[in-house]
């Protein structure tokens, strides 16, 4: 088998679907890119067995083959290449591999393609089309919620509900919850599923940078998204996800409107003085200003700052761990923010105040313990 094909266009297309790859994986084929021609089309397969992704290339070949091919030492060759074609010249018997190239002639080994696992097989799926621009907004809204905690294998995905009047979008560590939710993707039958962190995140770095059609095929084992050239099919996580609205509390009567990036500002430079251990930060809000204090009793450390807002309710004080707002605070595009409070036990509420007609994202952080009751005073 032969076949040749630009570098550079090969290297992308290896590079798409590459971060499946396992560093140690359990079986050894599963080190190989799957390399298959059909009628002049290479398609090219990733796989960890819980994650399948695939994309395909045109190349110039006048047969039909497959064989697994070493995803590092392919990668690295044509890293190190510039762009010219490339002739790979296939033993099928042996499985061995020459690249020939402009500078010389590269020999690795293959493997069968035999021994490659084949990709699941969706039956009785549900389908739905989405805009890549939503499923990218919704899948950077919720990753920085999921949890990296395989005791609780449920929360180490994003929990997606479809219903005949939105589709919602859930994800929680525990410390962190966020919801989000569509108003213009519905489905005529009400379904929920979970997908792990790893798959979205393959899924976020490959989506196209314009807006483009996503087909979502799934059934209560497996989802599989496809656009352009690039197909993912994943393994769902089969557990029952947490009941997430109970811990939205609902009587939260302190309602505070600040600037994103005033408030932003404020944690990163506050946080510098924090505890490196609890990154512990106090907000004290009186009438219509902000006091944001942090510090380290061991290194007597401490930092104090004062921020306008719009305050209705009454005087609280509360803390929170700054590394966790601040990271949420990152992954919103809003330029004003409403932050509604209740008890200093109770959870904080973080609503963007302009959104889309047809989306709605509520983050939740939960607070902690103050370390002492008075917060500190500017000089």
């Amino acid at each position: 088998m032969k076949f040749i094909v630009s570098s550079s266009a090969l290297l992308k297309r290896l590079s798409q679907v590459s971060g499946v790859i396992a560093t140690n994986p359990m079986v050894p084929i599963l080190e190989n890119f799957l390399f298959e021609i059909i009628d002049g089309e290479l398609k090219i397969t990733a796989s960890d067995l819980h994650i399948s992704m695939s994309t395909s290339i045109d190349v110039e070949s006048k047969e039909n083959g497959n064989i697994a091919v070493p995803a590092k030492i392919l990668l690295d060759t044509l890293k190190n290449l510039p762009e010219q074609p490339v002739t790979f010249s296939i033993d099928e018997n042996t499985f061995g591999i020459e690249i020939s190239a402009d500078a010389g002639k590269y020999k690795l080994s293959g493997e069968s393609a035999a021994d490659f696992p084949k990709l699941p097989v969706i039956d009785n799926e549900e389908s739905i089309n989405m805009s890549s621009d939503i499923l990218a907004t919704a899948i950077s809204n919720t990753l920085i919620a999921v949890s990296n905690d395989d005791i609780r294998p449920a929360m180490t995905g994003v929990y997606v509900k479809f219903t005949g009047e939105h589709t919602l979008f859930v994800s929680t560590d525990g410390h962190r919850l966020v919801k989000y939710v569509r108003e213009d993707i519905q489905v005529d039958t009400e379904s929920s599923i979970i997908i792990p962190k790893k798959a979205l995140q393959l899924l976020k770095s490959s989506l196209p940078s314009e807006n483009s059609n996503v087909i979502v095929n799934y059934n209560t084992a497996h989802v599989h998204f496809s656009f352009g050239s690039i197909s993912l099919i994943c393994r769902l996580i089969d557990e029952r996800f947490p009941d997430y609205s109970n811990v939205i509390p609902q009587d939260n009567t302190n309602k505070v409107g600040i600037s994103r990036e005033a408030l932003l500002s404020s944690l990163k430079r506050s946080a510098i003085y924090a505890n490196k251990t609890t990154h512990q930060v106090r907000f004290q809000i009186i009438g219509s200003e902000i006091q944001i204090s942090a510090e380290d009793i061991d290194f007597s450390n401490e930092a104090v700052e004062q921020l306008q807002c719009e305050h209705d309710g009454s005087d609280i004080e509360i803390g929170f761990n700054a590394r966790f707002l601040i990271e949420m605070l990152n992954n919103i595009t809003s330029d004003n923010i409403t932050l509604t409070l209740s008890e200093p036990n109770r959870a904080g509420l973080i609503y963007p105040q302009d959104l889309g007609e047809s989306e709605d994202l509520l983050l939740l952080v939960m607070p902690v313990m103050l370390s002492n009751p008075v917060a500190a005073t500017p000089n």
